[in-house]
């Protein structure tokens, strides 16, 4: 008999014996029954997965029209490559000819996180609904409570941290799990630190230092576009990801003719 033919003979002895013993061990209750049908538990996961597309197309509108989902002050204009105009908010802003623009949003950063809050808010708590349904439907006796959550701005991330908890037993096993975590890859935060950069600069000294500061940071691209009216429309973008804050300067406007 060949070598392989005696190492494929032993391999199955080895897995014939493993099976008899678990068989054994079953039956005599040493191993749960249940063992092999559990299945593990990761909130985290689950509600990574609900949230995530809402968290990104949120933080993509809100980038795209100048950090608001609706606002009263804002330019309507039509890039070349969209296909339809949209309203850019004003980030700085002044009415009268001649002066610099006021800052309209001093702390952006916490502007934008109250944006993402209210536009995700009904989907934070249907999700975490959801998971306590999806837990049930799998035999977990389940006893939640949600509270609130709170959005947070990092680098390179958007951070949803949910004040809930969520206790389930299952064949006498009990876990029990407190305040689940979202974290969503997103460049929201570096493009606006940008962009206070620029508003800083406009409000100041009525214009910005565009080639300089891509210089200094070569993982942006910055646009600047005058507009007939002499108003401009800056577009910060992060190079790796193509995540781009779309916002509007009227300051230090000439009257026509001037």
């Amino acid at each position: 008999m060949k070598k392989g033919q005696v190492s494929i003979f032993i391999i199955l002895g080895i897995v014939l014996v493993f099976l008899i013993a678990l068989f054994i061990l079953l039956r005599a209750g040493v191993i749960p029954n249940n063992i092999l049908e559990r299945k593990e538990i990761n909130p985290d996961n689950f509600l990574k997965i609900c949230l995530e597309e809402k968290i990104k197309k949120t933080a993509e509108t809100i980038s795209l029209q100048g950090g608001y989902l609706s606002n009263i002050l804002n330019k309507t204009f039509k890039f070349d490559i969209d296909d339809k105009e949209q309203d850019i908010a004003y980030l700085c802003y002044n009415q009268n000819y001649y002066y610099p623009c006021i800052n309209q949003e001093p702390v952006l950063i916490q502007h934008l996180k109250k944006e993402i809050k209210n536009q995700i808010k009904s989907e934070v708590e249907n999700c975490f609904n959801e998971l306590k349904l999806n837990l049930e439907n799998e035999g977990f006796a389940v006893n939640s409570a949600y509270s609130d959550f709170e959005v947070n701005l990092e680098p390179k991330n958007i951070v949803v941290d949910i004040n809930a908890n969520i206790k389930t037993e299952k064949s006498e096993e009990i876990s029990e799990q407190k305040n689940f975590k979202v974290i969503t890859a997103n460049n929201i935060y570096d493009n606006a630190i940008v962009v206070q950069e620029i508003v800083s600069q406009e409000a100041r000294f009525c214009n910005f230092d565009l080639l300089g500061f891509m210089v200094l940071y070569q993982e942006f691209n910055i646009d600047k576009i005058r507009t007939s009216d002499l108003e401009i429309i800056y577009s910060v973008e992060k190079k790796d990801s193509k995540e781009k804050f779309r916002f509007a300067i009227r300051g230090c406007v000439i009257p026509p003719g001037f």
